[in-house]
C-alpha cells in the first residue's frame, strides 16, 4: 500500500475467548469431541428457554412493526420502562432520554472508547474483560491501563492502588467496574461502589460500570447497581438481555446516562454516543420491543431465581471437584457464571505437558506451542484442549501477569458437568506432575485464593 494502513492500536485489539475456538475446531476436525468452557454462552450449553417467553417473542414477530425501524435511540415505551425501574431504585432519576440501545454490549463498548480523545485514558480491572481492555487501548494506541483486583482478598480491587494511579496519571478520565465481574466472578459489596465513586468524584472522572450481569447473583452475594450510589458523579451503566434472559443473539443492550447535566465535557460524549447510533439508524427492533413483556411476565421473577439457584449449586459443585489440588487456588463464584483458576506458579514449568493420545493432534499442539514467549498458562490451556477437549480460556489473556485459566458455571448436564471438572482436575494434577522437580518447589500452596 503506498500509505500505511493501521493505526497503532490495531494491534491492541485481542480477544482470545473467541480466538481460542479457531484451535478448538482444528482438534476437533481431528476428532476431538469439544467442551466448549470458553465463552459465556447459555444457549450453547443447553439452557432452555421457557415457552411463555418464546411465545412472546413469537407473537411479536407476527406484528409487522417488529420489522420495522424504531428511533434512533430505542423504543421509546422500552426506555421509559427501563427508566422507571433504574428511578425505582431511589438513586440518582433519568429519564428515557438518558437511555440509547446498541447492537449488544460489545457495540456500545467500541463506541465508548472510540469518541474518546486518544489522550483520555479509562482505566479498568485487571484481570480484565478483553471487550473492555482491547477497545481502550485500542483508542490509545497504548496498552491498556489497568487497577489491581486481589485474588488474595476475594478479587476485591486494590483501591489505594486504583487511587494511587488515578493520582499521578493525569490523562485518566474514566474507571471501569464490571459489576458482577467477568472473568473472576467476584461481587462489589456497596462499601466498595462507594469507594469507586468517592474517587471519582475527588478526582473529577466519570464512571463506566459494565452491570450486564448485575441480575446474576447467588451464595448470599449482595451488590446494588451504581445508580444507586453514584451521587452526582456522572456515568454511564451498561446493561442488555443477552445474559439474563438470556438471549444472546438479539445482540440488545442499552447505556444508561446518568448525570450527564453535571459536566458538559461528558455531556457531549454522550449526545457523541447518540450520535454515532443515528448514523446507524437504529438497533434491532424485535428484543426491543419483547424486553418489556418478558420482564413483567408474572413467571419471570421466580424463572430469573431457580436459574441463579442452579449457579450456586454448580458452583459448589466446582468447589468440591477441585478445592484440593495444592496447585491451584480460587475463589467461590458469587456472581456472573465464570470462575477464574489461578496456578500457583511455583509449580509451573515450560516442561510440563499432557499426554496427547492422536498423532495428528499433537504435531497441531507442538504448532501452537511454537510460539516465542508463550505464557505457561497458555501451554496448559492448549494442552488441556489437545489432550481432552476441554477448551478454557488463559487468564493472562485477561490483561493480567497471573497465569490460570477461566471456567464457565453454564453446563446444565449434571453428569457432563462432573465429567468436565473431573477432568479438569486430573489434568491439572497429570500436568503439574509431569514435571517431577517443580513438585519440590518451595513457598505457599494455599487451596484457595
Amino acid at each position: 500500500m503506498r500509505q500505511k494502513l493501521l493505526r497503532a492500536g490495531a494491534k491492541e485489539l485481542s480477544y482470545e475467548i473467541r480466538g481460542i475456538v479457531q484451535k478448538a475446531e482444528q482438534v476437533r476436525r481431528l476428532g476431538r469431541e469439544i467442551s466448549w468452557e470458553n465463552i459465556g454462552d447459555p444457549i450453547q450449553k443447553q439452557n432452555t428457554i421457557p415457552t411463555w417467553m418464546k411465545e412472546i417473542v413469537a407473537g411479536l414477530a407476527m406484528e409487522d412493526k417488529s420489522y420495522g425501524y424504531v428511533h434512533s435511540k430505542g423504543i421509546l415505551e422500552t426506555r421509559e420502562y427501563l427508566a422507571q425501574k433504574t428511578n425505582a431504585a431511589g438513586g440518582v432519576q433519568i429519564s428515557a432520554g438518558d437511555i440509547t440501545f446498541f447492537n449488544g454490549l460489545g457495540d456500545a463498548i467500541s463506541k465508548v472508547y472510540q469518541f474518546l480523545d486518544p489522550t483520555a485514558r479509562v482505566i479498568g480491572p485487571s484481570p480484565a474483560y478483553s471487550t473492555h481492555s482491547s477497545a481502550e487501548a485500542a483508542h490509545a494506541n497504548h496498552e491498556p491501563i489497568t487497577y489491581r483486583l486481589n485474588p488474595d482478598n476475594h478479587w476485591y480491587p486494590d483501591l489505594v492502588d486504583l487511587e494511587n494511579q488515578v493520582k499521578y496519571n493525569k490523562s485518566i478520565v474514566g474507571i471501569l467496574l464490571i459489576n458482577p465481574d467477568n472473568p473472576t466472578g467476584m461481587v462489589y459489596p456497596n462499601h466498595i461502589l462507594e469507594a469507586f465513586v468517592d474517587i471519582a468524584r475527588r478526582y473529577d472522572l466519570f464512571i463506566v460500570a459494565d452491570e450486564i450481569y448485575l441480575n446474576i447473583t447467588y451464595n448470599g452475594a449482595k451488590t446494588s447497581p451504581i445508580a444507586q450510589v453514584i451521587g452526582e458523579v456522572p456515568a454511564i451503566s451498561l446493561k442488555g438481555i443477552s445474559k439474563e434472559l438470556p438471549w444472546p443473539g438479539s445482540r440488545c443492550g442499552w447505556a444508561e446516562y446518568y448525570n450527564r447535566d453535571k459536566d458538559p465535557a461528558f455531556d457531549a460524549l454522550c449526545q457523541t454516543l447518540d450520535n454515532a447510533k443515528m448514523m446507524e439508524v437504529c438497533s434491532t427492533t424485535l428484543p426491543q420491543m419483547a424486553l418489556r413483556p418478558i420482564m413483567e411476565h408474572e413467571a419471570y421473577p421466580e424463572y430469573r431465581l431457580a436459574l441463579n439457584k442452579t449457579l450456586e449449586q454448580k458452583s459448589r459443585h466446582m468447589q468440591e471437584l477441585l478445592a484440593d489440588i495444592p496447585y491451584i487456588r480460587f475463589n467461590e463464584s458469587n456472581g456472573a457464571f465464570y470462575n477464574t483458576i489461578l496456578f500457583n506458579e511455583q509449580y509451573l514449568s515450560d516442561r510440563q505437558r499432557l499426554v496427547i493420545d492422536n498423532p495428528e493432534i499433537e504435531k497441531v499442539l507442538q504448532s501452537w506451542l511454537a510460539v516465542p514467549g508463550l505464557s505457561q498458562d497458555f501451554r496448559f490451556v492448549y494442552h488441556l484442549l489437545a489432550a481432552t477437549g476441554i477448551c478454557v480460556v488463559p487468564v493472562s489473556s485477561f490483561c493480567s501477569p497471573l497465569k490460570g485459566f477461566r471456567v464457565t458455571l453454564l453446563e446444565n448436564d449434571p453428569d457432563q458437568f462432573r465429567k468436565t471438572f473431573t477432568t479438569l482436575r486430573e489434568s491439572v494434577i497429570e500436568y503439574i506432575k509431569s514435571d517431577p522437580a517443580v513438585l519440590h518447589a518451595g513457598g505457599s500452596h494455599l487451596r484457595r485464593a
